[in-house]
């Protein structure tokens, strides 16, 4: 498998067809990991790193379970293949623009990756599509448990495993769920839901995790804190609160079908028809403008659309996807007339009379 064969693969986290998924896009569960022998990577030389990839390659390649994956060289790659990485969720912005040998083993159905020398030595993400968190543990423990029989982990009976982060001393797990919140955002309630989970020690952030902006109403929420806590309480203490958030976005959806629901059919209405009319645009507009239609879709103002289309989209339209899919660079402009013309193509052959209907 090469970068143009997984840009027209379909991720399972993308495939809309898990538990809540009108709301939950995807359950990750992350795993941070040092080898014993080695020191935490900002400590490490180039020689350091080069060895801890060469030994993690060989080891996990070697794993039960492991055998079919593809394996990348993140540091051989050019910088729209490590940004396309990123696009797609299997590597983080900080691995993608670190120097040094570094590397990403990528599960088959793109359900799991293990980063290589980001900021910790190992980094191991499963990802489920909508609200799975629980079948997501269960398989990231495998594939922990699996890994820790042939490397040394940095390991302290008082602490659990040793981090180059403190928060994510112990267990070191982060449990995040997307979710898609357009009628928070539309009612301005969005702020007050954050301000609530801050209170609580969970993190909000953007589609590309720490750093990021919320593009497109999505938002990433997880634990922050490891230490203190077993894997249990931190799938829980995620766990429990996603559905609180379901039930607000719902309520709220409700609400603005309720209270204006012919400026909300308008709107829904034309943002389906400037993605598929649009002679050139931008990647923020495809964003808020899909998010509209994904909306329209779940509340039944758009017919005929499929949620796992609308997702694929969303990542499929992003600046490096758009290039890699094309096969040669191309500049802003010529993206945002790409653009037009790969969303035109997905969205127009879905298009017939009476495709979109007031409910």
């Amino acid at each position: 498998m090469n970068l143009g064969q997984l840009a027209c693969s379909t991720g399972e986290w993308l495939r809309g067809i898990g538990p809540e998924s009108d709301i939950v896009i995807s359950s990750r569960i992350r795993l941070a990991r040092n080898l014993a022998d080695f020191p935490f990577i900002r400590r490490c030389t180039d020689i350091d790193k080069a060895n801890i990839e060469n030994i993690v390659r060989e080891r996990v390649i070697k794993t039960q379970g492991l055998e079919s994956i593809f394996y990348v060289d993140v540091a051989d790659l050019e910088s729209l293949d490590r940004q396309f990485l990123v696009e797609r969720q299997l590597i983080s912005r900080e691995h993608a623009e670190s120097k040094g040998a570094r590397a990403v083993a990528i599960g088959t159905q793109e359900n799991f990756s293990v980063m290589i020398n980001e900021e910790d030595h190992l980094r191991v993400q499963v990802m489920k599509s909508g609200l799975d968190l629980q079948a997501a543990w269960t398989q990231i423990n495998q594939i922990d448990d699996q890994l820790e029989q042939k490397i040394s982990y940095a390991f302290q009976p008082d602490f659990g495993y040793l981090t180059a982060c403190p928060t994510n001393v112990g267990t070191g797990m982060r449990v995040s769920v997307m979710l898609h919140l357009p009628a928070l955002v539309q009612s301005r309630q969005i702020e007050k839901v954050f301000r609530s989970l801050q209170k609580i020690s969970l993190a909000v952030r953007g589609l590309y995790g720490e750093g990021s902006q919320a593009m497109g109403d999505f938002y990433q929420i997880s634990n922050q804190i490891t230490l203190g806590k077993s894997e249990e309480e931190l799938i829980k203490q995620v766990g429990d609160i996603v559905p609180v958030l379901i039930t607000y976005e719902r309520k709220a959806r409700d609400f603005l079908v309720k209270e204006s629901q012919a400026d909300l059919f308008d709107q829904v209405r034309r943002a389906y028809g400037t993605l598929q009319n649009a002679q050139k645009i931008s990647s923020e507009e495809t964003m808020q403008l899909l998010s509209k239609v994904r909306m329209g879709v779940n509340l039944g103002l758009i017919k005929d659309v499929e949620i796992s289309v609308l997702n694929k989209l969303f990542i499929d339209t992003q600046p490096a996807h758009l290039q890699i899919i094309r096969g040669e660079p191309l500049d802003t402009a010529s993206r945002n007339i790409e653009r037009a013309h790969y969303l035109q193509s997905h969205l127009n052959s879905k298009k017939k009379d009476g495709d979109t209907e007031k409910n």
